[in-house]
């Protein structure tokens, strides 16, 4: 069963002005519109892999939603992201037998600006080192257009990679491969490596198109504390920063102004890796 990259969350204080500053770098943003009986709403930056960027904020205070208080503990940036399944509840039920447990599904949509109505269903884990699931009730075309709406000025192609800080490197590989089940071969999810001198320890995962690359600190090397100990230390296990992958090798390597992303951490790389 495979389970490519759906989408990376960043969360935002206000999605006008987000979408002005993902606009002025080179993006397409696509109004999303709003999750009813939830106090968000959306915009999309969708990529010719089928991957995308959701910048999601709150209309009024939501202690309750998993991602507001992030928000309001860590400032603005990226929060989460999904895998997509083929069928949400199958994969739940896989997951389980494997010994790992996601809340789900449930029921969830979204209310675009045009007046259509979208259904799909999620399903979460307990730790933050692990994506969520969002499986389309209603054709996926709908909730992540096609065409056009992929083209983006700035030559973003897709996600190359999404880095997750996680705290124990081997329990979440042993998470990974309860999620993916009979997918999760050797080339699918890598083995843990440790950079000599760094402090850190790492393993690669490929969903679809993009990688994600797991890190943790080992708590000794000439780099320690590291990054990735100090984003533990003040923020927990998750994804950290984004790459993304464009047509040339024009802007490979560029940083975007953090302050324009909204907190997340984005560069690009070209097509073939550099």
């Amino acid at each position: 069963m495979s389970l490519p990259l759906d989408h990376v969350v960043i969360a935002v204080l206000d999605l006008e002005t987000a979408i002005a500053d993902y606009t002025a770098l080179g993006f397409q943003v696509l109004r999303g519109g709003d999750h009813p009986g939830r106090p968000t709403h959306n915009a999309l930056v969708v990529f010719a892999d089928g991957s995308y960027l959701e910048l999601i904020a709150w209309k009024s205070p939501a202690p309750q939603e998993r991602w507001w208080p992030l928000l309001q503990r860590h400032g603005e940036g990226i929060v989460d992201f999904a895998l997509l399944p083929q069928d949400t509840a199958e994969t739940v039920a896989g997951a389980a037998r494997r010994g790992l447990v996601l809340e789900g599904p449930l029921d969830g949509g979204r209310l675009r600006p045009d007046g259509e109505r979208l259904q799909w269903q999620t399903a979460r884990p307990a730790s933050a080192d692990l994506p969520f699931l969002c499986g389309d009730i209603t054709p996926r075309a709908l909730r992540v257009p096609e065409g056009a709406a992929r083209v983006h000025p700035n030559g973003a192609i897709g996600v190359a990679r999404l880095d997750i800080a996680v705290h124990d490197l081997d329990t979440s590989l042993a998470r990974y491969r309860a999620l993916f089940g009979e997918a999760a071969s050797d080339a699918q999810i890598g083995t843990a490596v440790t950079e000599p001198g760094s402090g850190l320890r790492h393993a690669r995962i490929t969903v679809g198109s993009s990688t994600l690359v797991l890190s943790s600190a080992t708590g000794s090397g000439a780099a320690s504390p590291n990054a990735i100990a100090r984003r533990l230390a003040s923020r927990g296990e998750g994804p950290s920063a984004l790459v993304l992958r464009r047509a040339d090798t024009a802007r490979a390597g560029q940083v975007l102004d953090i302050a324009r992303t909204h907190g997340a951490q984005i560069r690009f790389e070209s097509d073939d890796g550099r």
